[in-house]
């Protein structure tokens, strides 16, 4: 055949100028396309191989190589894979998404269908040269044809393009990019090599590049003592060296790979230099295809908080490096997590918006979570060294060595994650329903009666007093201020164990927790305190008795409260402070109200009921007071300040104070 000009397929030059221009928005991604199509040509041959060992002509060893000319300005990627014929190159250069590939799989059944999971797609990454090049040449022979049936294809990326047959001996194609003059940077061994570190570092084959060595400049003037010298330059040795590690990791089978291997890598992705917590490696199959490599890390990032900041796990696709921070395939609450998704079933041009929609993405999410909770719930369960227990029958449970050992190499890693990570976690209660009761039994608090974050829910039920019916808790600004709350004290006087809940996320996420394993929980500073069977009757008496005498002083204090407190009420829950503040139950807290407000957002003006405690004698001393106004209002905004807020008016407040001083 001679040279022939042929026209783009019609959608091409309508889509040519989008795919070069808008499709990918970082310029070095050609690279990473064009070795996945060297790389996918190299699969294919490998299984047209099976049936035909004779495409091989006498050359397996199939790489991929890299070589760039700066006097030509020339970038090249050529492989050793099953080629093209010239029809081929016609079919599948001058058609744009058309994949030669996809046409060879619809052909294969049973388990040829199977086997042929690496093959990749040939389609509009090949375009992607055109961020870099004004001009491709695409020289190729396929694999069994005659050396003089090879084919080169040249494009400026226009309306058309030019076919012609040559003579190549070797099988296999070549893509000759002629660059812009604002590409030569990738005529660069350092920039070219980076890249391929970045994107194409786990590509199973060899990709080689032409070894460099500085080369000092010849003399221009031997008698010159400063030694008058050309410039030296780096200068090609003729020897190859393989620029990637060539080795997925997570395409090797787990009894291969060793924990150090595992560290390493976690270290190698995560800049990290820590081993990590813990790993699961596992590959997925069904209807959705994926392996999936994730660690917990040991530490927390300083920007863990930032929910605004990029976050998630690396996507490959086929091995192809697709994008660092894969957000759609965990949900924001488990961003600390790092590893690797090699999905069998995206596209190699998947974009953002593209995860947000796919059901692939949704199962791949689905997956990766309930891996990384696993993971935890095992983590907790060997948080702890075990003990060999008797049971009722005096049948004494024997822990084994192996037990021991395994405990003992885990104890103390989930108060570690906890500490680091507990309050991103708590943020699952509101943003994963499905998990949300796997997400509540992780959780971990320091009570009235401990100092330590260390008490879950289900220790907390298992030693809950003969007639209680709820799980109480707190939530305040700091561990001091919680366990010196008013609204305490009455659990103390009974011995009633109460969760501290110290983090900002607290009071947000316990709203989509009602209950834990069928026990509700309950805020004691929301409502009217009902101990239930726990209060005596003669208690809810004298109660009773006391709110109905002190009917005339509680309206006196509504009356001169009335621009701060809902309403004022006598209590049961304090044992010796003159008075708390509370909310109605289901209200917004004034702590997540004082939150919303510090953080800049809109919050409604929380009024809480004022409680008094009717035996304090501050209390008492209120009735016929001359002081009465200011005495109200400094007991309203001392209840305020033991709860960690700050009156309206500190200045007026302080005079309030000076003033009965005095």
């Amino acid at each position: 055949m001679t040279k022939q000009t042929l026209s783009f397929q019609t959608e091409v030059a309508q889509l040519l100028h989008l795919v070069t221009h808008s499709l990918y928005s970082n310029k070095e991604i050609f690279l990473r396309e064009l070795i996945s199509n060297a790389s996918d040509a190299c699969d294919k041959l490998r299984f047209e191989a099976i049936n035909d060992g004779g495409l091989y002509e006498n050359d397996t060893d199939l790489k991929v190589k890299v070589t760039f000319d700066k006097d030509a300005k020339t970038l090249t990627i050529t492989d050793n894979g099953i080629g093209m014929s010239t029809q081929e190159a016609i079919d599948h250069l001058g058609t744009i998404a058309k994949s030669g590939t996809k046409d060879f799989v619809s052909k294969l059944s049973g388990d040829q269908k199977a086997d042929s999971q690496l093959i990749g797609q040939f389609g509009v990454g090949f375009y992607s040269g055109f961020i870099v090049a004004d001009k491709i040449t695409v020289e190729s022979r396929r694999a069994g044809m005659k050396a003089d049936e090879g084919v080169r294809w040249i494009s400026g990326g226009t309306g058309d393009f030019e076919v012609e047959n040559i003579t190549r001996a070797e099988r296999g194609t070549s893509v000759i990019l002629h660059l812009r003059d604002d590409a030569m940077d990738y005529c660069s061994a350092w920039k070219v090599k980076g890249i391929i570190n970045k994107y194409s570092d786990h590509i199973s084959l060899p990709i080689l590049m032409e070894k460099e060595e500085w080369k000092d400049g010849e003399l221009i003037n031997p008698n010159d003592e400063n030694g008058g010298r050309q410039p030296g330059a780096m200068v090609k040795t003729g020897e190859w060296e393989t620029v990637n590690k060539a080795n997925a990791i997570w395409a090797r089978t787990k009894k291969d790979i060793t924990p150090d291997e595992y560290t390493e890598f976690y270290k190698q992705i995560s800049h990290d230099f820590e081993a990590p917590l813990a790993y699961t490696h596992n590959r997925v199959e069904g209807s959705t295809e994926y392996t999936q490599l994730l660690y917990i890390p040991g530490k927390a990032p300083f920007d863990l908080y930032n929910r605004e900041k990029s976050a998630g796990v690396k996507l490959y696709v086929k091995r192809v490096f697709i994008m660092d921070d894969a957000e759609a395939l965990l949900p924001t609450y488990l961003r600390f997590v790092k590893g690797v998704v090699d999905s069998s079933d995206l596209p190699l041009n998947v974009s953002r918006e593209l995860l947000q929609e796919s059901r692939d993405v949704k199962a791949i999410r689905e997956g990766c979570t309930k891996r990384v909770l696993g993971m935890l719930e095992d983590l907790a369960k060997h948080d702890k060294l075990p003990e060999a227990t008797t049971s009722a029958e005096g049948v004494t449970d024997v822990v084994t060595e192996e037990e021991k050992a395994e405990a003992a190499a885990n104890a103390g890693k989930f108060t570690k994650f906890y500490n680091e990570f507990g309050a991103v976690l708590k943020e699952g209660l509101g943003e994963d329903y499905a998990n949300k009761d796997r997400i509540a039994k992780l959780l971990r608090f320091a009570t009235s009666t401990t100092d330590t974050v260390s008490v879950s829910f289900a220790d907390y039920k298992a030693r809950m007093k003969e007639g209680q019916e709820a799980i109480y808790y707190i939530t305040a600004d700091n561990a001091a201020a919680a366990k010196n709350s008013p609204q305490l004290e009455v659990f103390k006087k009974k011995g009633i164990e109460v969760l501290l809940m110290t983090d900002r996320v607290d009071e947000w996420a316990l709203n989509y927790l009602q209950d834990f394993d069928g026990t509700p929980l309950q805020s004691v500073a929301k409502g009217a305190v009902d101990l239930g069977k726990l209060q005596d009757e003669a208690e809810k008496k004298a109660a009773e008795e006391a709110a109905e005498a002190f009917k005339p002083l509680l309206a006196k204090l509504k009356e001169a409260l009335k621009d701060k407190a809902e309403d004022v009420r006598v209590t049961t829950r304090l044992v010796d402070s003159p008075a708390c503040l509370v909310v109605q139950d289901h209200g917004m807290s004034t702590q997540l109200a004082r939150m919303l407000k510090q953080a800049g957002q809109a919050a409604p003006d929380v009024k809480p009921v004022l409680e008094v405690n009717a035996e304090h004698a501050l209390v008492k001393k209120l009735d016929g007071s001359v002081h009465f106004n200011d005495l109200a209002h400094i007991l309203f905004d001392q209840a305020l300040l033991a709860e960690g807020g700050l009156p309206e008016d500190p200045a007026t407040y302080v005079k309030r104070v000076n003033a009965l001083l005095m």
